[in-house]
């Protein structure tokens, strides 16, 4: 077996609401020095040798990002 990981986050143009919310958080809470933060998604995929990286693209770009406002990469890993 493999593992796939598919990480997708916000467009740099699209505004991150929960990623700001993250940031006043982390002010209120007494932690200085974060002046951004976005928030995004990982998915392991467990994989067995025969699926291809074009086929894992697919995958991520039919089912797991929203393309209009979402970038997303594929990487294998080590499991």
């Amino acid at each position: 077996m493999a593992r796939v990981v598919v990480e997708v986050m916000p467009k740099a143009e699209i505004l991150d609401p929960q990623g700001q919310a993250i940031v006043g958080a982390l002010s209120r809470l007494g932690f200085a020095g974060v002046s951004d933060v976005r928030q995004g998604k990982r998915f392991e995929l467990e994989i067995d040798g025969s699926v291809e990286d074009a086929e894992l693209e697919k995958i991520a770009e039919g089912l797991l990002a929203n393309t209009v406002i979402e970038d997303w990469t594929v990487r294998r890993v080590e499991a």
